[in-house]
């Protein structure tokens, strides 16, 4: 599946980013509606970065640069027709390369029943180092996720 992934802060394509969202899960089990993953892609040090195929939104990718978790990897959607075809990984890669730039470490969370989203972060280097329990939603889970190059402390920045 041939596909560029590009950075946006186009509000139309802001728009399509928020209602795939709501459509599919983890946010329709977390219950999180369009008005809310709208409000997701606004904000300061926030990075949208699109998968597109001619016209077409295949997934995207919400980075938060700045603060104590810099290099946050806030959200990641994959249309489901696009599931299994590589957009995910190559989303995540293509982050990880701006964001290893800025800082020795990637974080991340996924929901606890989103097991398919887990197994494919750990494949891809990613451990657990964390539970935020009732986080979003009782009943739920929220595992907090870190793939790190080094220490804080010996990380030289790369510009």
């Amino acid at each position: 599946m041939p596909f560029s992934i590009t950075q946006t802060t186009n509000e139309e394509t802001l728009k399509a980013c928020a209602a795939l969202m709501c459509t599919t899960n983890p946010w329709i089990t977390l219950q999180i509606d369009f008005a809310s993953c709208l409000l997701s892609t606004q904000g300061s040090f926030k990075e949208i970065y699109i998968a597109t195929e001619g016209d077409q939104l295949l997934g995207f990718i919400i980075l938060q640069m700045a603060g104590t978790f810099k290099g946050y990897i806030q959200s990641i959607c994959v249309a489901p027709e696009a599931r299994g075809k590589g957009v995910g990984t190559a989303l995540i890669k293509y982050s990880e390369e701006i964001i290893f730039k800025i800082s020795p470490n990637v974080f991340m969370c996924v929901s606890s029943f989103n097991a398919e989203a887990a197994k494919l972060y750990e494949h891809l280097g990613y451990k657990k180092f964390g539970e935020l329990q009732d986080f979003i939603l009782e009943g739920y889970s929220e595992i907090l996720l870190r793939k790190t190059i080094g220490t804080l402390s010996a990380f030289k920045r790369k510009e």
